[in-house]
Formats: structure tokens, sequence, C-alpha cells
């Protein structure tokens, strides 16, 4: 049978009405669906056909067979015998607004002896029907695309001028009213005082974590699971879900529209992405130190068997000879005695590299201890915490600006509300304006939260001192051992690979390579009474292996 012939229309059968509109908010407001049903069942009666099932798609688009009551229709279409032989729709582009697809779907419809119907583009099944019938889908598509392309660009202005452009916001945000232009209400997002401080909660885990160093994104999942914190569907949280908040800009106040094709997923190029501005809810130096992190464990970067290894210098110890690293190697009963062996070595023998085999236990004590009498000695420690010092009085000064400027934010904030009120006193405006009430509120909230702002941040810059102190020394070095060290006496193997970044073993000696910058850098010193806290980073990421000599691979320049 010719995949575009179809049976002739029967003064009387079985007939399915199919009624759709592209969005939630037609479904909603709109009269479409009622209307094309009034027109559809007068048609029916016209015909003679009796309505066997009707199928209501609210607010889907027609660009794709993603829509749950279509597929429902087509199973129903499709099966033997079928429900019905017919299904009429309002026009072509309520079936379809894509060419291929919609010949797709009508021959398929044909082979199964049901026939496609349109009551305002009503063709035979002659040559020129047909070319009548594809022509018009064209004409479908290319609308379509075009409404898209308008609809993106109105969103984008939008985004611009830092309006929310709808869908659910991101964790610790809210939607709110910010003005009226006529009959429609414009929407931007600010922090959500119910979530913000979990947000803050994920951030500090994954920067500080507990005992035993920063969080990963797994571990941040459990600990909000245990205690009962939920996302914003109140669902579990998963691994996902906190990488995409740990990783996503706009809790620094940058959220970024148009950055990839919803229904393709590829990525947009930078001039189609609108950054807009929001309220940030996580410091900007705090997100940097997370992504640091974050990209530290990355395979990328380390291999993966290096960072969740079982040993204290796993990932970072390394044969002097050949380069190769030194492996955990047991023997005895029960693998009671462990070793760090060259893997060359354990590999090829001693024709591979002469590299040796040191008991696990001398070579941890021999690093930890030299970083205990080298690294936290007086001079080295007041060297390193002049650095710290130095840079957080820069932050301090940045600090005092943002506070000198949200309290003029609040200021004129307040100026504009005691204007509106002196208005109102006066007969100018009127208490019942809609646009004068979401103004004030508003303004309200401009001032609220300038407000709260500055005194976090004034919180957060009281009480500290530039000044290195004997007590600041040994309050530090203090905490840096007790960090090393667990309770039963063995060592942290976080907080030690914090300090430590190389440490390679020859024959005479051993030579433990590190970063001064990355010795603890996360550093609030304490001024009176108030304790030090320290932290470390993360995982050292291990260095890429280059070729001795220059060719297509290309070397980093000195």
């Amino acid at each position: 049978m010719n995949a575009n012939a179809t049976p002739a229309l029967a003064s009387t059968g079985r007939a399915a009405l199919y009624l759709r509109v592209s969005t939630g908010r037609q479904a909603e407001n709109d009269l479409s669906i009622p209307d094309q049903r009034r027109q559809l069942q007068s048609y029916c009666q016209a015909k003679g056909l009796a309505v066997a099932a009707e199928f209501v798609e609210p607010g889907a688009s027609a660009t794709d067979d993603r829509r749950p009551e279509f597929q429902k229709m087509m199973d129903a279409a499709t099966q033997k015998p079928a429900l019905f032989d017919t299904i009429i729709v309002h026009s072509f582009s309520r079936f379809f607004r894509d060419q291929f697809q919609l010949e797709f779907y009508f021959r398929r419809l044909a082979k199964n002896g049901v026939r496609l119907v349109s009551i305002t583009q009503d063709l035979g099944d002659d040559p020129m029907s047909v070319m009548m019938r594809q022509i018009m889908a064209l004409f479908d598509e290319y609308q379509s695309k075009e409404n898209a392309k308008h609809t993106l660009r109105a969103m984008r202005e939008n985004a611009r001028q830092g309006f929310w452009n709808g869908s659910r916001p991101p964790f610790g945000y809210r939607i709110v009213s910010a003005e009226q232009r006529g009959i429609r209400v414009k929407k931007r997002i600010e922090p959500d005082p119910m979530q913000l401080e979990t947000v803050r909660l994920m951030f500090r885990l994954a920067r500080l974590g507990g005992e035993d160093g920063p969080m990963g994104s797994r571990q941040i999942a459990d600990y909000l699971n245990i205690r009962g914190i939920r996302t914003q569907t109140g669902g579990r949280w998963g691994v996902g879900a906190v990488h995409q908040i740990l990783t996503r800009e706009t809790y620094i106040g940058r959220h970024r529209f148009n950055v990839s094709g919803k229904r393709r997923g590829e990525r947009k190029s930078e001039d189609e992405i609108v950054d807009v501005e929001v309220d940030p809810i996580i410091d900007a130096d705090e997100f940097a130190e997370v992504q640091a992190i974050m990209r530290s464990r990355s395979p990328q970067l380390k291999a993966p068997r290096f960072v969740a290894a079982g040993t204290l210098l796993g990932g970072v110890c390394y044969c002097a000879d050949c380069g190769g690293a030194m492996t955990l190697r047991t023997s005895g009963k029960g693998n009671q005695y462990r070793y760090y062996t060259c893997c060359t070595t354990a590999r090829q023998g001693k024709t591979g590299c002469k590299g040796r085999t040191i008991p696990m236990d001398v070579l941890d004590d021999k690093v930890v201890g030299c970083l205990e009498e080298l690294l936290l000695e007086k001079g080295h420690l007041e060297e390193l915490l002049a650095g710290v010092l130095e840079r957080r009085e820069a932050h301090a000064d940045n600090l005092k600006d943002r506070i000198v400027a949200l309290r003029k934010q609040a200021a004129d904030a307040e100026a504009k509300l005691t204007r509106l009120y002196e208005a109102i006193e006066n007969g100018l405006a009127e208490l019942d304006d809609s646009n004068l009430k979401g103004r004030i509120a508003e303004l309200k909230r401009m001032r609220d939260s300038a407000r709260a702002d500055a005194d976090r941040a004034e919180d957060r810059g009281e009480g500290k001192t530039n000044q290195i102190t004997p007590e600041l020394l040994e309050a530090f070095a203090s905490e840096a051992r007790r960090q090393i060290r667990t309770k039963d006496g063995s060592f942290r193997r976080h907080h030690v690979q914090t300090l430590v970044q190389r440490v390679e073993v020859g024959a005479d000696e051993i030579r433990i390579k590190g970063s001064k910058p990355t010795l603890l850098q996360t550093l609030v010193a304490s001024g009176g009474n108030r304790r030090v806290e320290t932290a470390g980073i993360g995982f050292r990421s291990f260095n890429p292996k280059w070729l001795r000599e220059q060719d297509s691979n290309l070397r980093p320049s000195d």
C-alpha cells in the first residue's frame, strides 16, 4: 500500500481528538483548549463520527514527540486493531511543527489504517494534497523557529535588566516581585532565608570539613541526609546536586542565563550568554578556594587511586632513582608488615630500577618528624604568618570599602522611602496604588538586605589583629601539630599532604618538597581569647610528566 494513501473517511467511524497548547500558562488562562474541543466536536457531529477518545496536551511544544498524551495516543492508534480510525486536530501545527516528524508519524498512522485530519486544512490524498501538506508543515516549522528566536531575544534582554525569566530558582534563592510594568509583574531572585544557611554550610564543609579535612560531594550529601536537610522538592541529596551547587557561580552574585541549548545540551557561545547580577550568598574568595579543592581531586590532575589511597604518603612518595611511585607492599602473616616499594622495581625487578623498600612506619615518622621540627619552627612560622596576615590586611581593606558601600545603599533606600511616605502624607500618592506598594516593598527589601550584609561584614572584621605575637605562634604551632595527628597517635593523611607535595626517597637522603603558600593557608589568626582555626586546601594535584625533549607535546615554559 502507498504510504501516503489512506482509507476514505467513512460516514460513520471512531475518532480521537487531539488538543494542544504550547505553554502551561496558556493551559491555565487561555480559552484555546475549550475552543479547540468545541470546533472538533462540531466537525465530528457534522461528519457522523463518534468521539472514541480525547487527548489533551497542556503546555507542550510540538517541535518534538516528548509529549505524554501524544505518545499515549500513538500507542492506541498503532495497536491492532486500533481503538479509532481517525485522529482529528484543529491544524497540523497542533500535531507537529516539524515537517520531517509530521511526515514520519503521518505514514506510521497510515500503515495501521488511521487517518490524520485537520479541520482547518482539510486536504485529500492526491499528490497535490500531499505536497500542500508538506509545504504547510515547512511554514509551521519556520514560524516555530522564528517565534523561538524572538522569544529568546526578549528573555535575554529581560535577563540583562536583572529580571528572572521563570523556572525554579537555584537552591538558596526565591523568586520575588520586583516591579510592575503595565499588567505584567517583573520578577527577581533573592537569597532565601530558609535555605541560604544550608548553602553556606555546604561550602564550609567543602572547604574546612571535619577532623579529616574537607569533605567531597558524596560526604556532604551523606552529612545533609543524616541530619534531615532536604532539597527544594523535599528529596534526599545526591552527589550531582551537591556538585552543582558547589560549582555554580550564582552563589557569588553571577547568574548565567542561556548557557546551553535546552533540547540538545550544547554550550552556547559567550556572546549569547547573559550575566545576571544577583545578591551573593558565598564570598568570592571562599568560592575560589572550594573550586581549587575540587580541581585538585580531579582525575585529570591526580590519579584516582591516589586520592583515596590507604597510606599516609600514597600519591606523593616517589623513588629518587627512576621517579616511579612508591606503593604499598605487604608481607608476613596477615600482611602485618607494610612497606613503601618502588613500583618499577616491584614490576621489573632490579633490572628496571635499583630502587629500595622502606618500612612504612619508618618513612611516615621521618616525614612527619621533619614537618614538625622544620616547618613548625618559630622563625619559619613567623615568615609564613607574615604573608598570611598581609593578605588578610588587604582583604580587610576591601571589606571596609564594601561595608561603606552597603551602608550608603541602605541610606539611599531609606531616603527614598522617606520621600514616598511624605508624598502619601501630602496627598500626592495613594497608598492603595499597587505600583506604589510594590516599590515600597522593594525599597524595604533593599534597605534591610544592605543593612544585614553590612552587619555581617562588620562581624567578620571584628576582633582581628595583624600582629604576630609569641602567643599566636605557639597557638598556631600547637593547632598544626594537633591537626597532623589523630587521637590514637597516628597521622592524618589529608593534613600531612596539605604540607607535603612530593617525597623523594633516595639511597642516602629523603627529599621533601612543599610550597610555602599552601602551608595551612586557610588561617584565622586569634586575638585575645579567640582560638586559632586551620585548614588545608585538599589533596595535592600531581604534575604532568612532560617529555624531556621538545616535540609536538609542548612543555610549559619556565
